[in-house]
């Protein structure tokens, strides 16, 4: 079901410029890296989810190219996200003998990714990074791009490093051991993608959300991929503006994470920001209601229909807010719709506003 041609794109970057290889097989990566002139020392980082489908087979295909293949199975989930676990990783580089011309694999979701980016960009000052996502939100988002990272009790991503991969290998087949609450996760990045930049895809995952066939996975992860690597290529360090709009819903979205305690999953507290921010980009007069109409209509389809009335303090969640990244002299800028398929950042956004908003 899953079988599909390989697809490439390239992430343009000058130095930093790498493939994203789609519809690839895990069993073929060394025969791959063996090629990139990596010395032959390599950790495998995963969590016990990815680890107990996939990790056998990745030590496997590196062993059998040559690689001295060492592994480290963290434990699942945003909780873990944090500083302990970046030091694991460092301690599992030093006994696995990693040097500057080695490469660390990060093999598994977003967390993982995150994790075993920043590790990669900072142990040794900086060895090399191959990203293997087996979610759909690792797929359509964190594997692209360079962002890496760790949460505080603050706030989720307060720390963290822009520090690009060089290959991002994804193998589709994974998505059938995915739960299905975590494809509706991934679903939400996707559904962002045609709203703040190609009005075109987003009709497409109206017509398509409730088939995700193997024909529609690969084509919404190969147009997620190149949307996404055309915001980077234009604004890799987040420096003129450009970038910041793929934080669509993300500014209330992280908040509703971290007062959860990352009960709810990324995608679902993105789902409900992207809402959130459709309302208020109504109440300015920059989105029909037709068009918020079709977002939450489409989100509902996806499987990402929660309601989070009620569950936080509103004073808690401004607080949290305000601790975004995208915050500026103390003023809240958020990424606001202005059409399927346009956005902008917003900073002139009046505080009662959105308070009553978000009420």
């Amino acid at each position: 079901m899953y079988n599909k041609t390989m697809q490439k794109l390239k992430v343009n970057l000058g130095k930093r410029s790498y493939s994203v290889f789609i519809g690839v097989k895990l069993g073929e990566i060394g025969l791959c890296l063996g090629k990139m002139g990596f010395s032959k020392t390599a950790l495998v980082v995963t969590d016990r989810n990815a680890g107990k489908f996939y990790l056998r087979t990745i030590l496997a295909s590196l062993r059998g190219s040559g690689f001295n293949a060492a592994s480290l199975v963290i434990s699942p989930g945003e909780k873990y996200k944090n500083l302990r676990t970046v030091e694991a990783v460092y301690h599992a580089a030093v006994k696995a003998a990693l040097d500057r011309n080695s490469v660390i694999l990060a093999l598994g979701g977003g967390v993982v990714g995150d994790l075993a980016g920043f590790a990669a960009a900072t142990y040794l000052r900086g060895v090399s990074l191959v990203q293997v996502p087996t979610t759909l939100l690792a797929m359509v988002d964190s594997s692209v791009g360079g962002k890496t990272g760790f949460d505080l009790k603050e706030g989720k991503n307060l720390a963290g490093a822009f520090y690009q991969p060089r290959a991002v290998w994804i193998d589709v087949s994974t998505l059938k051991t995915l739960p299905e609450r975590h494809v509706a996760n991934g679903l939400a990045e996707v559904i962002k993608y045609g709203v703040i930049k190609d009005a075109s895809f987003f009709r497409y995952l109206e017509k398509n959300v409730s088939r995700l066939n193997a024909d529609v996975l690969s084509q919404l992860i190969y147009r997620s991929c190149k949307i996404k690597a055309g915001f980077v290529e234009k604004d890799e360090f987040e420096e003129k503006g450009l970038r910041e709009l793929l934080n669509f819903g993300h500014t209330f979205g992280h908040a509703a994470e971290t007062l959860s305690g990352y009960g709810i999953l990324h995608g679902e507290a993105v789902a409900a920001g992207m809402n959130t921010a459709a309302k208020l980009a109504v109440r300015l007069g920059l989105l029909k209601n037709s068009e918020s109409a079709r977002l939450q209509k489409l989100l509902s389809r996806a499987g990402l229909g929660l309601s989070l009335e009620g569950r936080f303090a509103l004073k808690d969640i401004l607080t949290v807010m305000m601790r975004d990244k995208k915050v500026r002299n103390g003023k809240l800028r958020l990424v606001l719709p202005q059409g399927i398929g346009k956005a902008a950042l917003n900073s002139n956004i009046p505080p009662k506003l959105i308070k009553e908003v978000l009420e």
